[in-house]
């Protein structure tokens, strides 16, 4: 079952994609406006807790990636360290 941010996010999608009809448009837009507060709706994950481990190795992974910045893998290492 879909969360109401996907459902909101997708109707966004529609209102910026260049091969939907304006009539698709429209209800993409009207169904915001009415039943989700214009689209302004919590993401999908934000009512839950991020799982520490997944988040440790997401930093040790930017930590090891050679595509990122020296200031990017510091800052992966303090959060690491605070964790």
């Amino acid at each position: 079952m879909p969360t109401d941010a996907q459902i909101a996010g997708g109707h966004k999608a529609n209102l910026n994609n260049p091969n939907t009809s304006k009539e698709s448009k429209e209800n993409s837009q009207k169904i915001l406006d009415n039943e989700f507060n214009g689209g302004d709706v919590p993401k999908a994950n934000d009512t839950k807790d991020k799982n520490p481990g997944n988040v440790a190795g997401g930093l040790k992974a930017t930590m090891k990636n050679p595509n990122v910045s020296d200031e990017a893998k510091k800052s992966a290492e303090e959060r690491l360290n605070n964790m």
